[in-house]
C-alpha cells in the first residue's frame, strides 16, 4: 500500500496539474474571503471563518474529482491496471494506497489556509476574538468531508476509462449526495425529511462545524467513504476476473 501511496504522491506533484488545482484553490478562496464585496471578512465586521467553510465543499466539488480522476482511469488508459494486479499486493492495498494519496494532496491543499485563521485571530477586536472551537470542528468536518468526496472519485476512477468522464461523474454525485439529498428533502415533511437529510453529508458536515464532534456525525462521515471504497473494490474485482 506504502508503495502506492508514494508512487501517486509523486506522479501527481511531477504533473503541472498538481499546481494549477492546489493554486486555483488558494487563490479562489483567498479573493472568497478577502476581496469579493459580498463575502469578506473586512467588510462583514465579524471574525470568523463562516464563508470560507460555507463555500469550501462547493470549491471541492471541482477540486477532488480533479484529483482523483486519473487514479484508476489513467491506470486503464496505459494498459498497467493488469501490470499492478500481479504485484504483490493485494486488491484492497491497491484500492488504499490511491486513496489515502488522494486524501493527503487534498490536505495539503488545505494546509495552507491555516494562516486564515491565524490571520483573522490577530485582526479579532480584542485580539483572539474567534470562535476557534468552530474552526476545528468545521476544519475537522472538511477532512471528513474531503474522505468522502474522495472515495466517490476513487470509484467513479474504476468506473470509467476516460478522465474526464470519471471527473463529470465524480462531481455529479458528490454534489447529490453533499446538497442533492438535502434538496430532494424539501418535497417531503416530518421523519421522511428528516431521514433524507441525515443520509446527506452536508447534516453531518454542518454539525461539525458548530464545534461539536458527535461521534455519530463521524462514524457516518467514515462509513460513507469506507462503503464507496468497498464498491471500488467490487468494481475491481469484475475487472480482474
Amino acid at each position: 500500500m506504502f508503495s502506492i501511496f508514494k508512487k501517486e504522491i509523486s506522479t501527481f506533484f511531477n504533473s503541472l496539474i498538481a499546481y494549477i488545482v492546489i493554486g486555483v484553490f488558494l487563490l479562489v478562496t483567498s479573493l472568497m474571503l478577502w476581496m469579493y464585496p459580498s463575502s469578506n471578512v473586512l467588510d462583514y465586521g465579524y471574525a470568523e471563518m463562516t464563508t470560507f467553510f460555507e463555500f469550501c465543499p462547493y470549491i471541492f466539488l471541482f477540486l477532488i474529482p480533479a484529483v482523483t480522476m486519473r487514479m484508476f482511469s489513467e491506470e486503464f488508459r496505459t494498459g498497467t491496471l493488469e501490470l499492478l494486479f500481479t504485484k504483490p499486493i493485494t486488491l484492497w492495498g491497491i484500492i488504499s494506497g490511491k486513496y489515502f494519496a488522494s486524501l493527503a494532496i487534498i490536505v495539503l491543499a488545505l494546509l495552507p489556509t491555516v494562516v486564515y485563521y491565524f490571520s483573522i485571530y490577530a485582526l479579532g477586536n480584542p485580539k483572539g476574538n474567534i470562535d476557534s472551537a468552530a474552526v476545528v470542528g468545521s476544519y475537522f468536518g472538511l477532512v471528513l468531508l474531503s474522505a468522502s468526496y474522495a472515495a466517490i472519485g476513487i470509484f467513479t476512477s474504476a468506473v470509467s476509462k476516460n478522465q474526464v468522464v470519471a471527473f463529470i461523474l465524480a462531481a455529479i454525485v458528490c454534489y447529490f449526495f453533499y446538497d442533492g439529498i438535502g434538496q430532494l428533502s424539501n418535497l417531503f415533511s416530518g421523519s421522511v425529511q428528516f431521514y433524507l437529510n441525515y443520509l446527506g453529508l452536508d447534516f453531518h458536515y454542518a454539525s461539525l462545524g458548530k464545534g461539536m464532534l458527535d461521534s455519530r456525525n463521524v462514524v457516518f462521515l467514515i462509513s460513507f467513504s469506507a462503503l464507496f471504497l468497498i464498491f471500488t473494490q467490487m468494481v475491481l474485482n469484475k475487472i480482474r476476473k
